[in-house]
């Protein structure tokens, strides 16, 4: 095997041109998998993070079904209303941890001399649970009837950081939306969700916020469920519930956490196998330049098949010669490939620093496989060409 690459990496070797014109179709495929595949593996893994930061058996309920098209509640379907009432029957499903109606809206929020435009959500005490975040500095305000909303709030790290900067916020007091609320607890940083700053928020109880907003319904409600072997039971008890309440109607849309990352992975798979065929169409360039290459190289070389034939090769052993020079340049242009696309991919992390790139190891070995496999594939018909041969008649070629 040793004899026989040093004799295909000579030939490649001889003819400098015609071999990187023929590897540059199977690294401009490899390249572009791996460049396109980092970067919905990126975003593959930060979508997932996003939605895991919150756990996994969450479900969220909005207002509104979606018939034939649209979003509910928004560009689809009849919006109906949920109430905190509906929140609170929830509690009752079988199966059901901790339930948290939700409102929010952007409020101007203003303490310490300082005053910013931010988002404001109405919760319950329970959110620290649903949301699997915890409180970093002081609590929530007592639970309670959520009905009732009490003059406390909690604002998010960024906001207090702006608001009161290193000073003490605890006690303090803000106005969120004209109305005054003593602040009694910093949340722990949590980041962003899906481009929201959930750092740079305020969060208030639930019909405080409903009357700063104006509004006489929930925008969504939150539960949690013991395990993720009840998803099945617990949508079918809230859907229950709701529909009984609605007057038989079910008016609202269950989504779960489980179910969001399907619908995802159903993209991303689609997204995976356009990324192939994208690949694919430069490999086939590549499978065809490389048989070209060797077609022609058997008829360049015809005196020396002769000769190795004569001095006793056997058909077999030509057939490896050519097999191993097709297979040694198209694994070279996978390599050239891979080394490519890992750089275009560090040039984007650099050039775009928000954009997720993440590449898969697996896909680098594949790589490497694939190419390997595309030079063998385009090797057969020359080889057997020139394993096929007769010795006499190619020593007498010209």
């Amino acid at each position: 095997m040793r004899e026989l690459i040093f004799l295909a990496l000579r030939a490649i070797r001889g003819h400098r041109l015609r071999s990187v014109l023929s590897m540059l179709g199977v690294a401009i495929g490899i390249a572009s998998v791996i460049l396109l595949t980092s970067i919905g593996e990126g975003t593959r893994a930060y979508m997932v993070s996003q939605f895991t930061q919150f756990g996994t058996n969450l479900i969220g309920i909005n207002p509104g079904k979606s018939e034939t098209s649209g979003l509910p509640g928004a560009l689809g379907g009849t919006t109906h209303k949920l109430t905190i009432d509906d929140a609170e029957a929830l509690t009752r499903v079988p199966g059901v941890e901790k339930v948290v109606p939700m409102t929010f809206g952007s409020a101007r929020v203003e303490g310490g001399g300082r005053g910013r435009s931010v988002f404001v959500y109405g919760v319950t005490p329970e959110v620290a649970a649903v949301w699997q975040w915890g409180v970093r500095v002081g609590s929530f305000w007592p639970s309670g009837d959520p009905r009732r909303g009490v003059a406390q709030a909690v604002l998010g790290p960024k906001l207090k950081r702006e608001l009161f900067g290193n000073g003490n916020a605890l006690g303090q007091f803000v106005r969120i939306g004209g109305s005054r609320f003593r602040v009694v607890g910093l949340m722990e940083a949590k980041g962003q969700f899906l481009g929201f700053d959930l750092d740079d928020a305020a969060y208030i109880p639930v019909a405080s916020a409903m009357k700063i907003f104006n509004m006489d319904e929930l925008m969504e409600i939150d539960l949690t469920f013991t395990n993720a072997s009840l998803l099945e039971q617990v949508e079918e008890g809230v859907r229950s519930v709701l529909t009984d309440r609605h007057g038989g109607k079910e008016d609202f849309a269950i989504t779960s956490q489980a179910a969001m990352l399907e619908v995802f992975g159903n993209i991303m798979n689609i997204v995976t196998m356009a990324v192939g065929a994208i690949g694919g169409v430069s490999l086939l360039v590549g499978v065809i330049g490389i048989l070209t290459m060797m077609w022609i190289a058997v008829g360049e070389r015809m005196n020396e098949i002769g000769l190795i034939r004569s001095i006793g090769a056997t058909r077999r052993q030509v057939q490896l010669v050519f097999l191993t020079e097709a297979a040694t340049l198209s694994t070279l242009g996978g390599l050239i490939g891979i080394a490519g696309g890992l750089g275009l991919c560090a040039l984007l992390r650099v050039a775009v620093p928000g954009l997720p790139v993440q590449t898969p190891i697996l896909f680098v070995g594949l790589a490497v496989t694939v190419s390997f496999a595309v030079g063998l594939l385009s090797g057969v018909m020359p080889a057997r060409r020139a394993a096929t041969l007769d010795p006499i008649e190619a020593l007498r070629a010209e």
